[in-house]
């Protein structure tokens, strides 16, 4: 059986090497996880042994196919369950990451699959990013960063880069919200920062904000 830990492992695996088309160091993955490199090289061979990475010592690691299979199950059911908590229980999408990482490792395929019908088999997450389906794809939208946005356009808000609850929480107290139109005023040069116009209401956002926002233009 595999373990809470190697999950979380795998999963950080297949983020960190662009969904497990490039190499991850071990470095890289020890940071991801808050451990040391040592501890990372560790889980990384036991990895290996049960056939869940291809390691190369120096150069790091990369998912096989069954590891790839595993990390998208996790990412499929924690996107499943966070659709659940703001749809069905009412959660704000600041407050179901955490609860996810829970529930992401329920074993029950039947659950997980009933879950998906129960919910309408939605294609994304409250946070806009896709759901794989039961067999592992995803339905990719067009989008671009706020940062790359052109002046004098408007988008709407599709997703966002940094899921984190400060992030979000942000983003409501600003009312910014998936689906949520921005026409882009003007692009500050000096800082990157940017102008826009939500709601009716002018406001300036960092190009920290705008590197983490995406948008798709209408």
């Amino acid at each position: 059986m595999i373990t809470l830990t190697e999950e979380n492992y795998i999963k950080a695996i297949y983020h960190l090497s662009k969904h497990g088309k490039e190499m991850v160091s071990t470095n890289a993955l020890a940071d991801s996880m808050n451990t040391k490199a040592s501890s990372a090289t560790d889980m990384v061979k036991k990895l290996a042994d049960k056939l869940y990475v291809n390691y190369k010592k120096y150069q790091g690691a990369i998912l096989t196919e069954t590891g790839n299979e595993i990390a998208i199950g996790v990412i499929r059911k924690h996107r499943l369950w966070e659709v659940f908590l703001v749809d069905k229980l009412q959660f704000s999408w600041d407050e179901v990451h955490d609860i996810a990482e829970q529930l992401e490792h329920i074993k029950s395929q039947k659950l997980i699959d009933k879950l998906d019908a129960f919910l309408g088999h939605p294609t994304h997450d409250p946070h806009g990013d896709p759901i794989p389906d039961k067999n592992g794809d995803f339905i990719f939208i067009e989008k671009i960063k706020l940062s790359q946005s052109q002046t004098g356009e408007i988008y709407s808000c599709v997703g966002v880069n940094d899921s984190s609850s400060e992030f979000l929480q942000y983003l409501n107290n600003n009312l910014i919200e998936l689906g949520t139109k921005i026409e882009v005023l003007h692009k500050e040069v000096f800082d990157n920062s940017i102008k826009i116009k939500v709601n009716g209401t002018i406001m300036m956002v960092s190009s920290s904000v705008a590197h983490n926002l995406y948008i798709q233009k209408l």
